[in-house]
């Protein structure tokens, strides 16, 4: 019997109501489902008390999430897609995304519309798209402190955010860099609309292999943002007599003291998302975020004589 997982926020009544509606549909037509909540993909913030919240990536995987589900859906805004993929990306699950939230820029599909993408999807009607996430590690003198995957970006700050800090940062075999800034974002493709987007870093067609390294507020006219090959890892190590804070993808956060450092690289997990038709990414750009749309006052053509 073929079976299908279900992720849903569950901090959200019509999440939870549509995740055993799901359930009982899918059981009607000859499928199993396994069903969990999008917490387990979020790993939560370090604290005074708690310098570190380490969970080892593939430990995240939900039970009964294994190899052999068709697909996942994830049920919830883009906060739930983040973590369903943290969740499932070890296990090369594609993902099928319907917004219960406001802006889904991750999502594929509506909450009205349900019962038709999934029609679809148990008939095996969509393509997957393949996206690279990253492998974000901590590092003390002493070896490995705490790692995460993200599809978004990695945001590496003091407390409280306004006040500047100095970075070495060495992408691959090239030569390091200071960068003196409030903090850094390292963004793949997929986050590029989101912080990357809102501190002045460019936007990248998805399917581009390329991070790019966006400083916040820097110190320096002459400190933009940076697009280089995914291929390359990243170090960053803080030159701050104060700890910092990094944060995966708004959801997953530890404290980096001056002694420690930051790696980054291209994770061998991919996010697989189940599309539906074959996705137009500037059509979201203008749907979601606005870009490109006619200007108010664009001259209409005129006829010569």
């Amino acid at each position: 019997m073929p079976k299908a997982g279900i992720i849903y926020n569950d901090a959200k009544p019509v999440a939870q109501r549509i995740a055993r509606e799901m359930a009982i549909w899918l059981e009607e037509r000859g499928w199993e489902s396994v069903t969990t909540t999008g917490w387990g993909g979020i790993l939560g913030y370090a604290q005074p008390d708690r310098p570190v919240c380490h969970t080892p990536i593939e430990s995240l995987v939900p039970p009964g999430f294994v190899r052999d589900l068709a697909f996942v859906v994830a049920l919830g805004g883009d906060g739930t897609v983040l973590s369903a993929v943290r969740q499932v990306a070890p296990c090369g699950l594609p993902v099928l995304s319907v917004n219960t939230g406001h802006m889904g820029f991750l999502t594929e599909t509506y909450l009205s519309q349900w019962q038709e993408a999934l029609t679809q999807a148990i008939a095996g009607k969509y393509i997957v798209e393949q996206r690279f996430i990253l492998d974000v590690r901590i590092f003390t003198p002493e070896g490995l402190l705490w790692e995460a995957l993200g599809l978004n970006e990695m945001v590496l700050h003091r407390e409280p955010l306004t006040s500047m800090c100095h970075f070495e940062v060495a992408i691959g075999r090239h030569q390091p860099v200071d960068v003196a800034a409030d903090g850094l974002i390292l963004s793949t493709p997929t986050g590029s609309t989101a912080y990357a987007l809102s501190a002045g870093g460019p936007v990248l067609e998805p399917g581009i292999p390329a991070m790019q390294l966006v400083p916040i507020c820097p110190h320096s006219m002459a400190s933009r943002a940076l697009v280089f090959a995914n291929s390359e890892p990243v170090t960053i190590t803080p030159a701050n007599r104060h700890r910092l804070v990094l944060v995966v993808d708004g959801n997953a956060g530890c404290y980096v003291y001056p002694n420690y450092y930051v790696k980054v690289e291209r994770s061998r997990y991919y996010a697989r998302f189940i599309r539906l038709h074959r996705g137009e990414f500037f059509q979201v750009l203008r749907e979601k975020l606005g870009w490109g749309l006619p200007h108010i006052s664009k001259p209409t053509s005129v006829e010569l004589p």
